[in-house]
């Protein structure tokens, strides 16, 4: 993938008298201000607005016997960088990189980078030290003005009872930052809704051999109000295996410090993203700029798809002479259904192997080989589940030997990728074992699912990692109460809101796809026959919002099969884009974005409980007429979330598109010229 790179430098010797310091971005609206009267600090303010105050940046480092701070600032060096870079596998084909660049040169050999663009501001710390030092602690900051509300999505299922195990998958609390709990750690991205409908949201990225941030709420004392302040998970001494069903490396006993570094190192960015208007959420590429560039020469082996799944759906297949279930007949029909419709890799998920290995007590009743064939005749390729732990052994850097030749064996077999789950902790060890695997995984020209993990820029380095979980995605249907019996969670809203903040940090495996769907009053959980929340264009509507280069039918084939006309709009849909155009939206209400791939328009609306009637606007279209292929709301979808209407008609870009969302509902469109 090709960068293309221009900086424009300027080295500046200052007394030791100066103490303040400022970055802008290009367009000259965001701010970056350092003191450094006492320790270091950064503010952030856009148009003349505060959005972070002063808020303290350092770092407690062990080197030999001696514990040193971040030290004195002595040489600054300013620079404005105008960049891009391909990014293939993503929403776009080309990323911009443009900044205003500050370096702050420290008495303790650490160097801290500031980054100023139009949509945010960044930092990191990068360490000058030769040799191996102990990261004892980081300070990172977030202070606001104000007691602003909040979406917080915090850490509420601890593995084992231990702090830092999490899966990362959070519903949002809607609060005032004073009203956080306490006790409990959030994950990012946070959106914190600044006055006059503005966002700011803390959230870290290009974590390489470092643990990734949680923040705190604490009090701030003098005129600030509120801060968040970030938490590390300690360096693990000693794990055991437990957690949900044994498939879990729990720490047991964590150090007194949260990374050690090995020679000169980058240690991951801390940025807050800012916007005016909440639909550029939907097109922010913050993530992916911090990111580590691509370590794949060559990637033309990857190829992104469509993948029929049989977890969420139990296998539920009918109208056939042998029982479904983890058997090779299953499997079978999985391929053929998957090939007959375009789609492109099939899942088979946990049981396809013993409890603790993943090279023997394989079930007896899946032929590997003969899917494997039958799947490279019809073109579908097969991706097989896997826990981290028996991917890797007991240690997640021991022998690397034990996950090279799991993937040297399912590779040289046919398999073309893993789903590797509960990873569920963001330690340095687990962020480094992440690393590990993408590198050994691409030797092998393998494509990796992670779950247990939220993305963390690792997906730009090594873009053989299709997806992450870190999501409350369509699996938390099944267990959710039935009407009366307990609250049920607001799905429709989280889908607003998850499009913006949980995917502003990278791709999602949210498994959309349901083709049974309910309104509120006649949803109910159900293992065996899961249901949605909201409409089926809803669900249809997800393909184009949702960002997943391996994305989800999570749905039976029997259930597609059922609904042909639904499953082959489905399919149409790619799941990287070369351009993408945020169109309107709000967090935690409704989204609307239209993606090109090619000659081809994808345009999807979606809303939470509250019905909606919309324009889209097709200014974005090129001249001439266009084919719009369209799937709305029924008139009766409030009372069964299954109505839909499909329609076409001739478009232009003159064009304004007057559409109605139903309750929960959605609303798409593939866009052809004629």
């Amino acid at each position: 993938m090709k960068t293309k790179f221009l900086a424009l430098f300027c080295l500046i010797t200052v007394s030791v008298s100066a103490t303040d310091y400022e970055v802008s971005s290009p367009n000259g609206k965001v701010k970056v201000t350092v003191s450094t009267d006492q320790g270091i600090t950064w503010a952030i303010g856009y148009d003349g607005k505060t959005v972070l105050a002063p808020s303290e940046i350092n770092v407690q480092i062990q080197s030999g016997k001696k514990t040193l701070d971040i030290g004195k600032v002595g040489k600054v060096a300013k620079k404005r960088v105008k960049s891009s870079f391909e990014t293939p596998f993503y929403k776009k084909a080309t990323v911009r990189d443009e900044y205003g660049q500050l370096l702050l040169y420290t008495s303790q050999k650490m160097i801290v980078e500031l980054r100023a663009y139009d949509d945010g501001a960044a930092y990191r710390l990068v360490s000058s030290y030769p040799k191996s030092v102990t990261v004892v602690g980081e300070t990172a900051e977030f202070c606001f003005a104000e007691n602003y509300s909040a979406f917080v999505p915090y850490v509420n299922d601890n593995r084992g009872g231990e702090r830092y195990c999490y899966s990362f998958e959070s519903y949002y609390d809607e609060q005032k930052l004073s009203e956080m709990f306490k006790d409990s750690l959030a994950i990012t991205p946070l959106a914190v809704c600044l006055p006059d409908g503005m966002k700011a949201i803390v959230m870290d990225a290009g974590v390489e051999d470092y643990p990734g941030m949680f923040l705190r709420e604490v009090k701030s004392e003098g005129v600030m109000s509120e801060k968040l302040v970030a938490e590390f998970a300690p360096y693990p001494l000693e794990q055991e295996i437990g957690g949900y069903d044994r498939l879990n490396l729990v720490p047991t006993k964590r150090a007194a410090y949260i990374a050690k570094l090995e020679g000169k190192r980058a240690l991951p960015w801390r940025a807050v993203v800012i916007t005016e208007k909440d639909a550029d959420i939907l097109n922010c590429d913050m993530a992916q700029r911090l990111a580590p560039a691509c370590r794949i020469s060559d990637t033309s082996w990857i190829h992104p798809g469509k993948v029929a799944w049989d977890w969420w759906n139990n296998c539920n297949i009918t109208g056939v002479d042998f029982q479904s279930g983890m058997n090779t007949d299953t499997y079978l029909y999985y391929i053929d259904f998957a090939a007959k419709n375009g789609i492109e890799y099939i899942i088979i998920d946990e049981g396809w192997s013993g409890k603790e290995s993943l090279m023997g007590d394989l079930n007896p009743e899946i032929d590997l080989p003969r899917l494997i064939a039958h799947g490279k005749e019809k073109g579908v390729g097969i991706i097989l589940w896997t826990s981290w732990r028996n991917l890797i052994g007991s240690n997640p850097l021991g022998d690397i030997a034990i996950t090279e030749g799991v993937m040297q064996h399912y590779a040289d077999m046919g398999i073309k990728g893993f789903k590797v789950d509960f990873f569920d902790r963001d330690d340095q060890q687990a962020i480094a074992s992440a690393y590990q695997i993408a590198a050994c995984a691409a030797r092998h020209h393998l494509y990796l699912d992670y779950h247990g993990l939220k993305p963390f820029g690792i997906q730009r380095a090594y873009p053989n990692i299709f997806n992450f979980e870190g999501v409350k995605g369509l699996e938390n249907s099944k267990w959710e109460p039935r009407v009366g019996n307990g609250p049920l969670h607001n799905q429709p809203r989280y889908d607003v809101t998850a499009s913006y903040l949980r995917m502003l940090a990278g791709p999602m495996d949210y498994t959309p796809g349901a083709m049974m769907n309910a309104m509120k009053d006649n949803f109910f959980g159900n293992n065996n026959h899961p249901m949605s929340q909201g409409t089926r264009v809803h669900q249809m509507a997800m393909y184009t919002t949702f960002e997943a280069p391996l994305q989800m039918m999570a749905d039976s084939p029997t259930k597609y099969m059922q609904n042909q006309e639904c499953t082959d709009f489905i399919a149409q849909v790619p799941t990287t884009f070369d351009e993408t155009v945020a169109l309107d939206g709000k967090l935690g209400e409704y989204t609307l974005v239209a993606r090109r791939k090619g000659l081809v328009w994808y345009v999807a609306a979606m809303t939470d409980w509250t019905p909606r009637t919309m324009v889209v606007s097709l200014s974005f279209l090129g001249a001439g007429e266009y084919t719009a292929d369209i799937f709305a709301d029924g008139e009766n979808a409030m009372k069964d979330a299954t109505d839909y209407r499909h329609t076409t008609q001739t478009v232009t870009k003159n064009d304004r598109l007057n559409i109605h969302l139903s309750s929960g509902g959605g609303w798409t469109a593939i866009i052809k010229t004629k």
